[in-house]
């Protein structure tokens, strides 16, 4: 049954190749595309599925001159500008990272082209493109968590405010007076980071830009009236200097000493483009010079290292691991019973490469 749901595929693949009159197309080179779209097949079987399709299809052969070519004849009845398997595997392995990416209304109209592909792929057995559908996944680094769930109605208003360009009414939870809050939002961008999407607006009455967990809007409705511009916003450079920050980040200088593996890993997957590790005399260790953002991000991640780096410099990241290590022996030295948990913030997440 696969093998015949897989002949069934490659004839429909096959005659979407075929352009109508007065296009035409060589049997060798829609053998090859076949190949392309991961047909596993031969000139001969090529041929033979032409002559089978040619009277029911009305396929044309122009044998002036080998090689043949073929075209579909003006008048065919035939439509089949569906779907491929290149289109299907993009589509499927495209459809989980772009929920959070795309408006609602591009999502409803896309919907349909996510469930043929999987049913494209599904239906295949003997395709090498649909395995790889099977064998193929991203998987981040470090302990991922599960994204927060956004309501979908708050989805599909904030991203229709934000597609076009209308101001946006939200209750809003907020999570340092835990109360729920009526807010008028002039919405400028959107960042899904970890686990968490984020709308970038300003408020109706303020110029500056802050940010709205989506997950903690619990009630969203797009107006009519349109937002004020934010003619100044660049969302890659807000998320260079703006993002969970209150103040401009500067590039310093890391200077640290690294473990064997740490320094490994550095080697594989740099931490910035101008980063020198030099070897550490009678020591497995290397000297690290690196510049970095002062940033929380690249804070935690040293952080998360824990006992395979030891940091010279930035002074105050010195000063801030060495405050959070005490406090951290200090709380877990006090008994339960009188435990204050440490006052310093903890991140979003955190991922060590270890």
């Amino acid at each position: 049954m696969s093998e015949a749901k897989d002949t069934l595929l490659r004839l429909i693949a096959l005659l979407r190749l075929i352009p109508r009159a007065p296009g035409r197309i060589a049997t060798t080179t829609v053998l090859e595309k076949l190949k392309d779209d991961g047909f596993s097949i031969s000139l001969r079987t090529v041929q033979r599925d032409l002559d089978r399709l040619s009277i029911p299809s009305a396929l044309q052969r122009d044998e002036s001159s080998p090689p043949f070519r073929w075209c579909l004849s003006e008048n065919a009845p035939i439509d089949l500008s569906a779907m491929d398997t290149p289109t299907a595997l993009a589509l499927y392995l495209a459809e989980s990272p772009l929920k959070t990416l795309l408006p609602q209304s591009v999502l409803d109209q896309l919907g349909p082209q996510f469930r043929m592909a999987r049913d494209y792929l599904d239906n295949l057995e003997n395709n090498g493109l649909a395995h790889w559908a099977r064998r193929v996944r991203a998987h981040p680094n470090g302990k991922s968590l599960q994204p927060a769930q956004i309501a979908s109605q708050v989805w599909e208003q904030t991203s229709t405010a934000l597609l076009e360009q209308k101001q946006l009414q939200i209750n809003y939870l907020s999570r340092s007076k835990t109360e729920l809050k009526r807010l008028l939002i002039h919405p400028a961008g959107l960042v899904s980071r970890h686990a968490i999407s984020y709308l970038i607006g300003s408020v109706d009455g303020y110029d500056d830009l802050r940010q709205f967990a989506l997950h903690r809007i619990h009630q969203a409705e797009c107006l009519e009236a349109a937002a004020r511009a934010h003619d100044d916003f660049q969302i890659d450079n807000y998320i260079r200097q703006d993002l969970n920050t209150t103040a401009p980040i500067e590039q310093v200088e890391l200077v640290a000493n690294v473990s064997p593996q740490v320094a490994w890993l550095l080697n594989e997957t740099p931490l910035s483009q101008q980063q020198s590790p030099t070897p550490i005399s009678d020591s497995p260790w290397q000297r690290l010079h690196a510049q970095v953002l002062l940033d929380q991000e690249t804070l935690w991640w040293n952080f998360g290292l824990n006992e395979n780096i030891r940091i010279h410099a930035p002074f105050v990241w010195v000063d801030e691991i060495s405050q959070r290590v005490a406090r951290m022996n200090t709380f877990y030295a006090t008994p339960m019973h009188s435990q204050v948990p440490p006052s310093a913030p903890y991140p979003a997440a955190t991922h060590s490469p270890l």
